[in-house]
């Protein structure tokens, strides 16, 4: 299992929905992920979200998983995002290509930091290829979904 984020987008309808009734949020997200979402964007970094906060971090990057977005569900599981944030966060990472993050790799700090999901010393050039993947992943999600004019739900699960 482990500790995970990931976006799928939503119209603005579904945010100020999903704000004024967070118990319909869940119950439309679970049905979002297990259902088609063909033409519907989503995705996102799943377990490497804290390795690529961490490069995100030192590249002085305006994108913080955990501080973005606005809380829809109080057990701090599921945040929307506004398609104005997702719309700047796009571009913010399709200005930013991977070799800007990349040099701020550092698995031995990483890993004396104990950046989730820790693993950094096994095996470094393979987790450094791990992490491009992730943000290439999650700079996709950002472009369709700001091509598209959406927001989007992220969903923290642990």
């Amino acid at each position: 299992m482990g500790v995970s984020i990931s976006f799928i987008s939503a119209t603005p309808q579904e945010l100020d929905r999903a704000e004024s009734d967070p118990s319909w949020a869940g119950e439309f997200i679970y049905e979002l992920y297990d259902g088609d979402t063909v033409g519907r964007p989503h995705g996102g970094p799943d377990k490497a979200w804290a390795g690529l906060q961490f490069l995100l971090d030192g590249a002085e990057m305006n994108l913080e998983f955990l501080m973005d977005g606005y809380v829809i569900r109080e057990d701090g599981t599921l945040f929307g995002w506004s398609p104005e944030h997702v719309q700047a966060v796009a571009r913010e990472l399709n200005a930013t290509p991977w070799e800007r993050l990349a040099v701020h790799y550092d698995p031995e700090r990483m890993t004396k930091e104990e950046v989730y999901p820790n693993m950094w010393r096994f095996n470094p050039e393979g987790e450094l290829t791990w992490l491009e993947d992730g943000y290439e992943d999650l700079v996709g999600f950002f472009d369709a979904a700001a091509k598209g004019s959406y927001g989007a739900f992220m969903n923290f699960s642990f």
